[in-house]
Parts: C-alpha cells; structure tokens; sequence
C-alpha cells in the first residue's frame, strides 16, 4: 500500500514535544479561523442578498466588474492572511493575517452573492480592469494593482521567523494599496448606493489595515 504524501496540514497537525503547548494552541487557533472564514462567507452571501433587485447592474457595468476583479484581489489576500496566520512568527502579523483572511473571504461572498442576484456569470467576459478608465494600463502581466507575483508568493510560502513577516507586511501594504485604488474607482464610477455603501466599508477597513500594517512593519525594522 502506499503511503499518503505528507502536506503541509499534516506537518502542522504533528505532535508537539516541548513547546509549551504552543503546537496545540496554533493548531486550535487554525481550526478557529476555518470556521470564522465560513462564518464570514456565509454572512457575506446573506449580506449580499440584502441588496435590492429593482434595477439590476448590467453585464459590463463598472459593478458587475468590480465585483469581478475584487473578488480575484481578495482570494490572494485571503490566501496572503492564511500563511501569515500559519507562519508568522510576530503574534501581531498572525492576528492581522486572520483578520484579513476572515474579513475579506467575507467580502468575497457579498460580492459573489450580488453577481447571482443580478443573473449575472461571476467571471464574465471582459478583461480585467475594464471597468475603469484608466484599467487596462494598470494590469501587468495578467496581475491587478498591488498584487503579489507568482514569484513572491513562492517567496512568502518558503520564507521563515522574522523575514516571513517582513516580507508578509510589505507585500500586503502593497495589496491594500492597489485594493484601495480599485475601490475608489468604483465609488467615482459605480451608481448602485448598496454597492457604494459597501465599497465605502472596504476602503476605510483597508486603510485602517494599512496604518496597522505600516505600524508592525515599522516596530520590527523593515
């Protein structure tokens, strides 16, 4: 018989010997933030079909695309948080990482709930950034504003100790500067007041990240 591959779950659900329980703790604290991202989705689809239906977005509508393309920014900010929750040696960066992955997953949801509402496909079939005015110039290589490249998210993934959350801090002041762009293109384009109230949401819990970000990335010299 052969033997299952080993992942990286699997390493972190291994016994723990003489850390103090810290092993356990951390696994704890894992299965605590899968279930409060769930949460997060599920509240987010509820979120999302509070809005109104009397006058629908249309397929390229700067809504349908923003909620498009944001959905996309978020899943590598999720992806992002889950890691520095995981591996992040600061207790602060771990606490930021699941903040964001818990809040943003449930964004995601609102947004993927508003596209089902409006009869809407959630890829649609416009490039990305189409929406703005200025989008297409800001797509490189196929990636939003602020995003992490394949290249530097291979970097996060095997960095350790205080690089890793160097390098999770600047990577995600990034993110959230190009998320911020993206929503203040929306708020100065978009017309449906549910999805402006909710973009408005974003920003300011964004730039309340960012002064968070900035602060840690400060306190540990980098």
């Amino acid at each position: 018989m052969t033997a299952p591959a080993t992942t990286d779950s699997a390493l972190d659900e291994s016994p723990a010997t003489d850390d103090g329980g810290r092993g356990s703790a951390r696994r704890f604290g894992t299965l605590a933030l899968a279930a409060a991202i769930v949460v997060g989705l599920l509240l987010g689809y509820a979120g999302g079909l509070l809005t109104p239906t009397f006058t629908r977005p249309a397929n390229n509508s700067a809504e349908a695309g923003f909620a498009r393309d944001m959905t996309s920014h978020h899943a590598q900010a999720v992806e992002m948080g889950l890691i520095a929750f995981q591996r992040g040696e600061d207790s602060e960066v771990r606490q930021i990482g699941g903040d964001i992955a818990t809040g943003q997953q449930g964004e995601i949801g609102t947004m993927q709930t508003w596209l089902r509402s409006w009869g809407l496909d959630p890829t649609g079939d416009q490039p990305p950034m189409a929406w703005m005015p200025d989008g297409a110039g800001q797509v490189h290589d196929g990636l939003m504003p602020g995003m992490a490249t394949p290249e530097e998210m291979e970097k996060l993934r095997a960095a350790k100790g205080h690089e890793f959350d160097v390098l999770f801090l600047q990577l995600m002041i990034r993110h959230h500067l190009g998320g911020i762009h993206m929503i203040q293109g929306i708020l100065d384009e978009g017309h449906d007041d549910d999805v402006l109230a909710v973009a408005q949401t974003m920003k300011n819990t964004q730039q309340t990240d960012l002064t968070n970000l900035q602060a840690a990335l400060k306190r540990l010299g980098g």
